[in-house]
């Protein structure tokens, strides 16, 4: 009996199908295991271009793409493990685009390799297929993938606790070079203005009363 496992993602979909190689399993099972890979298919949305291989591709396809997206994320060039002999992957940043072309070289093709480029959205769904593939435990229970995290030895150097203290240092001295410099700064006067004594006085006349002043006769 086939059997068919798919991995679904809106511009990604990952294709198992195989068999099971145990007679005594309960084929009725709504999810029997798949157990033998047969055929491996990859095909993204909007690109008519698809991987399609066996076993060996889908090996070098998840361990390539799990250390492509662990370098990209954490900004460190992750090292490429050995591939399987046969449809090897690259994947490689395009310079200046939000671009990763994925390269394939199919085992079963003489022609020129297959290139694929990928968004980034695109890309971080076929990590998401992988990784829905990886923690299903009915299908290829047996593969060993042995996918790793980065080593230590791949990450630069760490500054010194001396060097990184030096910024923060520095920093905290300007402070209180600048408060202690203000604290000798007197505080400026302000004075108020004199009465201009040259200007003659006004006089206002009360509420309700005339002016003093006759208006000119006609």
């Amino acid at each position: 009996m086939n059997i068919q496992r798919q991995y679904n993602l809106p511009n990604c979909t990952l294709i198992l199908e195989g068999l099971n190689n145990d007679s005594g399993t309960d084929m009725a099972n709504p999810r029997p295991e798949l157990s033998i890979l047969v055929n491996t298919e990859c095909r993204f949305m909007g690109i008519a271009q698809k991987l399609q291989g066996g076993s060996s591709l889908l090996e070098n396809l998840v361990k390539t793409v799990s250390e492509y997206a662990q370098g990209y994320l954490s900004g460190i060039p992750h090292p490429v493990h050995s591939q399987a002999e046969e449809d090897k992957i690259k994947i490689e940043k395009v310079s200046g685009q939000d671009i990763h072309r994925l390269i394939w070289y199919p085992s079963t093709q003489t022609d020129k390799p297959i290139e694929i480029n990928l968004t980034t959205v695109q890309l971080f769904d076929l990590v998401e297929a992988i990784d829905q593939f990886v923690a299903d435990s009915q299908t290829l229970p047996n593969l060993s993938l042995q996918l790793k995290p980065l080593s230590r030895r791949y990450r630069p150097p760490d500054e010194p606790l001396a060097q990184r203290a030096i910024p923060a240092t520095l920093g905290i001295a300007s402070l209180v070079v600048a408060a202690f410099a203000l604290f000798f700064i007197p505080s400026p006067e302000v004075e108020e203005p004199e009465p201009d004594l040259s200007a003659p006085p006004t006089e206002t006349a009360p509420l309700g009363q005339p002016s003093s002043e006759t208006p000119p006769q006609q």
